[in-house]
């Protein structure tokens, strides 16, 4: 993988499996599409399983929950399905619950508060969001290699995949 070329390790489509999503309203969606917009523009993404055809990339992503864990299902460029990277949601459950209470507490303050108070309540998320994004670059470490960045967008569409009604 080494000898790779570095501009195909990357992510050219995402999906978020519909049968996940539990609710939507007009700021999830608008997150969803910034997160997605943003993903594509930019983004590493390295599956660390070799394959015999030695397929390097660019990769077609869906996510989804199913039965309590987080699907990543990686397909080649021509859609063709290459491989499946299956996480327990375990130990993300606490942070999307922190994650959700501080957006909420982040759309109210945007509505009442005083902006020193939304300043503040932003760098709490932004904390949260990137505590987040480390903890999933340490569970997809040995399976999937990705930035920071990209880590970041991706935690943002696990977050949409779990929001209830």
């Amino acid at each position: 993988m080494a000898d790779a070329d570095p501009s195909k390790q990357r992510i050219i489509s995402v999906e978020l499996d519909e049968g996940s999503i539990v609710w939507r309203n007009p700021d999830v969606e608008q997150e969803r599409r910034v997160a997605i917009f943003d993903l594509i523009e930019d983004n590493k993404f390295v599956p660390q399983r070799g394959h015999e055809d030695g397929y390097a990339g660019p990769y077609r992503l869906m996510l989804r929950v199913e039965e309590g864990r987080l699907i990543f299902e990686i397909s080649r460029e021509d859609g063709s399905p290459l491989e499946a990277i299956i996480l327990g949601l375990g130990r993300f459950r606490r942070p999307i619950r922190d994650y959700f209470a501080i957006c909420d507490s982040y759309y109210q303050a945007i509505k009442t508060s005083t902006a020193q108070q939304i300043e503040t309540v932003d760098m709490a998320r932004r904390g949260l969001h990137n505590e987040a994004a480390e903890m999933l670059m340490d569970r997809l470490d040995g399976k999937i290699a990705v930035d920071f960045d990209t880590a970041r967008r991706l935690f943002t569409l696990i977050c949409v995949l779990h929001i209830k009604g």
